[in-house]
């Protein structure tokens, strides 16, 4: 970051010097630890560089086993956790029950190592500023949304679901309900939490977009996962891993869906 904002202010005060800048085709330059550091421009921003590390610093709260994602197939334990986050949140907000929350595994971008968070891991985690937000699906939408998220990474992380994948590669048969193992109503109206990006694009799950009726809560992904480690931290209540087998294939199945030799 250091690196980044000297060469951003050395280009720019560069620029400020010309009468007539010339304009040139733009080249890439590598951001490392080769450029030299401008001292005028440190001693600018050292005041902002100290207070940075002082903030990210900070340690939050003691996770004895860590959360990690997973690999394809894998329990993404960080994922449940943070899905649960999200559905509670949302109850919260919106004041009605949220039977379902989705997140995509890709925008996790780190793991919670085993030791004390500190807000640089939350940071490391959730680096977008994708907002939390609540729209309404159908049971049958939220049926084919786990369906389409265990074709795509043999399922992406969840909350309020438990679905089974049995039978064979060649005639797979699904079992998707709630948690508690009651039916999904196909014609139920159900308010889901998810990600302002998710609703946005889908991210390879279109129905994910037929989402109606969006609340905006205005509370950052990141900033869910911060308050929750604040308040366990302060509880002096460590980080436990949230619950887990909320996916569950029969045997072969796995194989085939890392395989893409399943027939849908």
């Amino acid at each position: 970051m250091k690196a980044f904002l000297t060469l951003l202010l050395s280009l720019g005060l560069g620029l400020t010097a010309q009468t007539h800048p010339k304009l040139e085709r733009a080249q890439p330059i590598p951001v490392t630890d080769a450029i030299a550091e401008d001292p005028a421009v440190a001693k600018v921003i050292a005041p902002l560089s100290l207070e940075l590390k002082a903030s990210f610093g900070k340690e939050l709260v003691q996770c004895p086993t860590g959360l990690m994602r997973g690999k394809f197939g894998e329990e993404n334990l960080l994922g449940y956790w943070v899905a649960d986050l999200m559905r509670e949140r949302a109850q919260q907000v919106v004041g009605a029950p949220v039977r379902f929350a989705i997140t995509n595994a890709g925008g996790l971008r780190g793991n919670i190592r085993p030791g004390v968070v500190k807000i640089a891991d939350v940071y490391e985690v959730m680096p977008f500023d994708n907002e939390l937000v609540v729209a309404e699906y159908t049971g049958a939408e939220i049926i084919q949304i786990v369906k389409d998220a265990i074709r795509r990474r043999a399922g992406e992380p969840c909350s309020g679901v438990s679905a089974k994948v049995l039978g064979t590669p060649e005639k797979p048969e699904f079992s998707i309900t709630w948690s508690d193992g009651s039916a999904i109503v196909p014609t139920e109206t159900i308010k889901v939490a998810l990600s302002d990006y998710l609703l946005a694009s889908g991210d390879t799950i279109s129905t994910l977009r037929n989402g109606r009726r969006p609340i905006t809560t205005g509370v950052p992904l990141r900033d869910l996962l911060l308050d929750a480690c604040t308040k366990l931290g302060e509880s002096k209540t460590p980080l436990q891993a949230p619950s887990a087998l909320r996916y569950e294939f029969a045997p072969g199945i796995y194989q085939a869906l890392r395989d893409k030799k399943i027939v849908w």
